[in-house]
C-alpha cells in the first residue's frame, strides 16, 4: 500500500486523518494551507509541560500512557499545529529490551555498559509489542482525542542509536563510533542491522496503534561524509523504511547538519525529507531530486528576534518552498526550552495566514 492510497479496513484510525493538510503535503497533493508542526513541540518550552512532569524522570514519563497523552496534546491545544508528535524519546525501545541506560538531565542518554564487542550484541534482543504496551495504550488514547489531527510516530535511526550505545552517551566527535565503523566494518554492520530490526518493530507498534505518519530521527548522522553514509549507514536506514512501507503511512527522514546527505537520505526510502536551517529549501529540493516532499526549515534562533523579523524570515522560507512538490513547515531542528510559547503560536497562525487559499 502506498502513502497515496486511502486507508481501509485495518487502517480505519488513519483514515480519519487522511484528508488533513499535513498528510496531503506529505503525499505532495494540493493543500488548503501549509501545514505546521514543530520538533520538540511537546516539551520544556511549555509551562503546562513542566507542571505535569515535575518530579517525574524522563524515561518514566514516557511509560505512563495518561501522561504521554496529556503532554502530546498540549502543543496541539496551545499552538493549533497541524500534527501532533508522540511524546517519547529515541532510547525508549532500547530501555524496553532491558539495556541499562538513563536520561540524565543536562546530559542526555547515558549507557552503563557500552556496546564495544561482538559479544555485546547479544544484549540487543528483539523488541516485541508487549515490551512497549504503554505505547500502544497511549496512542489509542491519543487518536481518540486528536480526531482528524494526525499523530506522528517516531524512532531513532540506527546510526544515532549506535552512536549512543558505542560512545556510552552523547559525543561531539563520535570517535569510538567511527573507530568501530572503520576498524571492524562487519561488527558495525551487524550492530546497525540489529538496531534496524528494533527500530522497525518500534515503528510498527506505533503505526498499528494508529499513528498517521512516522519520522526517523538521525540526529548525529551529519557527522559522516556521504561515502561513509552510503556504505556504512544507508543499508540500515533502507531496511527500516522498507519494513514499514506496506502500511502506506508517510515516512519522514530527518537529520541535523545533513546538507551533504540530503539526496542519500531521500534515496533511503523516505517520502518526506527533513531539512535543517543550513540549506535553503529550493537548494535542498535540487539535492534531493523529484518525487519527495520537504519538511523545514526556519532557524529556531529566529524565534528570539522581534515578530517583524520572524515574519520576514518565515516569508523567506515560504518563498523558497513555493515550487516544492510538497512542503511541511517546521523549524530547522526543534523548539528550544527558553522559547516563548506565544511566539510559536503566532508563527503557526502567520504561516496559515500567508498560505491560505
Amino acid at each position: 500500500m502506498s502513502a497515496n492510497e486511502r486507508p481501509t479496513g485495518q487502517q480505519t484510525k488513519q483514515s480519519r486523518t487522511y484528508d488533513s493538510a499535513f498528510l496531503k503535503a506529505c503525499r505532495r497533493e494540493p493543500v488548503p494551507h501549509t501545514p505546521v508542526w514543530f520538533m520538540r513541540q511537546a516539551g520544556r518550552s511549555l509551562p503546562e509541560y513542566l507542571k505535569v512532569r515535575e518530579g517525574i524522570p524522563m524515561l518514566e514519563s514516557c511509560m505512563r500512557p495518561e501522561l504521554v497523552t496529556e503532554i502530546t496534546l498540549q502543543p496541539v491545544r496551545r499552538h493549533k499545529v497541524d500534527a501532533a508528535i508522540y511524546f517519547s524519546d529515541i532510547v525508549v525501545p532500547l530501555k524496553a529490551i532491558g539495556l541499562d541506560l538513563d536520561i540524565k538531565p543536562g546530559v542526555g542518554p547515558v549507557v552503563a555498559d557500552p556496546i564495544r564487542t561482538r559479544a555485546d550484541l547479544d544484549r540487543l534482543r528483539d523488541l516485541t509489542p508487549e515490551d512497549v504496551h504503554y505505547v500502544t495504550e497511549a496512542i489509542g488514547m491519543l487518536t481518540e482525542e486528536l480526531g482528524d489531527t494526525p499523530l506522528i510516530g517516531f524512532a531513532g535511526a540506527p546510526f544515532t542509536l549506535a552512536s549512543y550505545l558505542v560512545e556510552g552517551g552523547p559525543s561531539r566527535s563520535h570517535e569510538r563510533t567511527k573507530a568501530m565503523m572503520y576498524g571492524d566494518p562487519q561488527l558495525w554492520a551487524d550492530l546497525l542491522d540489529r538496531l534496524a530490526e528494533i527500530t522497525s518493530a518500534f515503528l510498527k507498534v506505533q503505526i498499528e496503534a494508529g499513528a498517521s505518519a512516522v519520522q526517523l530521527f538521525d540526529s548525529w548522522v551529519g557527522a559522516l561524509a556521504p561515502a561513509d553514509y552510503r556504505r556504512s549507514v544507508m543499508p540500515a536506514s533502507v531496511k527500516v523504511f522498507d519494513a514499514v512501507a506496506g502500511y502506506g503511512v508517510p515516512r519522514i527522514h530527518f537529520g541535523v547538519g545533513t546538507g551533504e546527505l540530503l539526496g542519500l537520505m531521500g534515496e533511503a526510502g523516505a517520502d518526506v525529507v527533513g531539512v535543517d536551517w543550513r540549506v535553503p529549501l529550493d537548494e535542498a529540493a535540487r539535492r534531493v531530486g523529484p518525487g519527495k516532499a520537504l519538511q523545514g526549515n526556519l532557524d529556531p534562533a529566529v524565534l528570539f528576534a522581534s515578530p517583524e523579523v520572524v515574519e520576514a524570515k518565515t516569508d523567506e522560507v515560504l518563498a523558497a518552498a513555493r515550487e516544492l512538490e510538497g512542503h511541511v513547515f517546521n523549524l530547522g531542528h526543534g523548539v528550544m526550552p527558553s522559547m516563548d510559547p506565544d511566539a510559536l503560536s503566532r508563527l503557526v497562525e502567520y504561516v496559515h495566514t500567508r498560505t491560505a487559499v
